[in-house]
Order: structure tokens, then sequence, then C-alpha cells
């Protein structure tokens, strides 16, 4: 439950499918605590959120793949099944950006999610502030993409071996074939890519994903890298794009 909003805010009836209301952030959030839910939704409105609700796991598959949101803020503890399941079964087919919310914040559920293709995480005492500052940060890259408007400049493409990233289109590709990563995916081997032969610090990596409130002793940034060695078939004992420097970081090493 938020930690700083007025736990007297009363249950409202929830909204129909309309059509999306132009203008307005599109978040859907997947949990089955209703009144959570409601305040939620009473806390982002007037902000500019269009706030939709499913309270099921089934239920939120079938609502985050109908239309284009630009976030999803899931529960793992569902009925009909969990959301590792829900996360599961929309990131096969959607990229779209997923809050993970955890009832005990627990270290182990946070690495799982975050290995599944979650974007972040924030354990249920969480406050609107904290909320508000992650939607912003992983809605503001949808945008970015949207638009085509590219993350840095002068830099437009970078090249590592058979690895291409276009930071325009945020196209990521391997081999010529298509690699499908997640938005923090593609930034953090943009950061190191970029610095490709200098080692990058973990925490020069979270600076890298400006807008991100990593907590001080969060080990995210590996999980990631994990998943990105497992994207791009690397070894990490015989890397050949992305090296473990003990106590010091990531290097990105293929040569062009």
């Amino acid at each position: 439950m938020f930690a700083d909003v007025d736990q007297r805010v009363g249950l409202a009836g929830e909204p129909g499918r309309g059509v999306p209301a132009e203008g307005l952030t599109q978040v859907l959030v997947i949990d089955d605590d209703k009144k959570l839910c409601a305040l939620i939704r009473d806390y982002l409105t007037p902000l500019g959120y269009a706030v939709e609700m499913a309270h099921t796991g089934p239920e939120g598959v079938v609502r985050a793949l109908e239309r284009p949101w630009h976030a999803v803020i899931l529960d793992l503890m569902l009925p009909g099944c969990d959301g590792y399941e829900v996360l599961k079964q929309v990131r096969a087919k959607s990229l779209v950006p997923i809050l993970m919310l955890t009832a005990r914040g627990d270290e182990a559920d946070r690495i799982v999610g975050l290995e599944m293709g979650a974007d972040d995480y924030l354990p249920k005492t969480f406050s609107s502030r904290e909320l508000l500052a992650r939607l912003r940060a992983v809605t503001r890259r949808v945008a970015l993409a949207q638009a085509g408007a590219p993350v840095e400049k002068p830099v437009r493409e970078l090249v590592g071996g058979p690895v291409r990233l276009n930071l325009d289109a945020r196209v990521a590709s391997l081999e010529d074939q298509p690699l499908v990563l997640t938005p923090v995916e593609f930034d953090i081997l943009a950061a190191l890519m970029k610095s490709k032969g200098r080692i990058r610090s973990r925490e020069a990596l979270i600076e890298s994903l400006r807008d991100r409130e990593y907590e001080v002793f969060d080990r995210s940034v590996d999980v990631h890298i994990a998943a990105l060695r497992r994207k791009l078939g690397d070894d990490a004992h015989e890397p050949r794009f992305i090296r473990t420097v003990r106590s010091a970081g990531y290097m990105f090493i293929a040569s062009v």
C-alpha cells in the first residue's frame, strides 16, 4: 500500500474499456488488491495518467496484450496464475515497460522478475512519489523511441563485431538477426558499447540509465548483464562480448 497516501481514500467505480484518452499516459495495473488499484488510479489520474485495471492473472495477460500501453504495473501474487507467468506471457509478445510489485521486496523475488524481463520493481510499501518517478522514467523511454528521437548525439549506430544497435530506432541485431532486448537491457548494452574496451562500473551503468532510482544495494545491473549474455550467446568464462572485471565492473570487448 502507498506509504504516504491517506488510507481513507475509498474505492471508486472502475471505468469501462473505452477508447484511450488522447494525450494521456496509458497505464495498466494488474493486482487483485482493488483498494490499492483505486489508490494508484486516484493518485495518477490528476497527473495526466489514464489508469485501467485487471484483477486476475489470465485477465491481466489479455488486457496487457489487447492494445499498446505506456507501462504495466504487475503484482507478483495473483489469482489464476501468478505475476511471473503473466510476465512470461506478456514479454513473449510485447516489450511494454513492466514494473513488478513484490509484497516483501525480497531480493530473490526481484531477481527472478528481472531475469524474466521486468524493467523495474517496487515493494508494496512504495511511496507515491517513488511510483511516479519510476513510471516517468520508463514511459519517457517509450516516448523517445516512438518519436524516433535519439537518446544521445552524435552517435546514431553502434557496432561491435556482429552486434549492431540503432540508437534512433532503438533496434538491436546480432549476426544481422533481430535481437529482442528490454529497454533496460538496450540501454546497458549501449552504454557498454559506447565505452568499448574500457571498464564501466556498476555505478556508471546505473548513472547511464538516466532517471531510474536504483537502491545502492540493488544488484539488478548484474541480473540484466546475465540476461544480455544469454541473448548474445555469450559465456562469462570465455566472453566474446561482455567481460567481467572483478571488483571493477564490465567491459564490451567485441571488435568492429
